[in-house]
């Protein structure tokens, strides 16, 4: 058995329209019970850059769209090979966030300020709807 201090905490990840559309949903795991909304945040953008370097075949579908990327259906194309740089990511949805180029829901309340914290766990759904076209790096 694991040690309760050593335990996940899973929460679901949903990008969504404004209409609440939901878009795309995936899980990410977090070792902390509480986090900050720049936490959520980081986790995510991390995960998904990560997931496309790893394997760069197709679109990127991450919430910040990558400098220079083409916006296609079901995501952004880069340039062959092209990796992308997590921490431009997440300082760009830093700056989008800030500006309400997308709201973010933690359960059933809004997220007002990155330093905001939120109790994750297995039942936790973060919403993230975007408003405006997103631009990163």
């Amino acid at each position: 058995m694991i040690p309760a201090a050593s335990r996940f905490h899973p929460m679901t990840i949903t990008d969504a329209t404004p209409s609440g559309e939901k878009l795309r949903s995936f899980t990410l795991d977090s070792l902390t019970e509480r986090m900050t909304v720049r936490a959520i945040l980081r986790a995510r953008i991390w995960q998904e850059v990560h997931d496309y370097n790893t394997a760069p075949a197709g679109a990127f579908c991450g919430l910040v769209a990558p400098t220079d990327a083409e916006q296609t259906l079901n995501g952004y194309r880069l340039e062959r090979g092209r990796t992308i740089d997590w921490e431009t990511q997440f300082n760009r949805a830093c700056e989008a966030f800030e500006r309400n180029g997308f709201f973010m829901l933690v359960g059933d309340r809004q997220a007002e300020t990155l330093d905001e914290e939120f109790t994750v766990g297995g039942e936790t759904e973060v919403q993230f709807v975007k408003l405006t076209p997103l631009v990163g790096g």
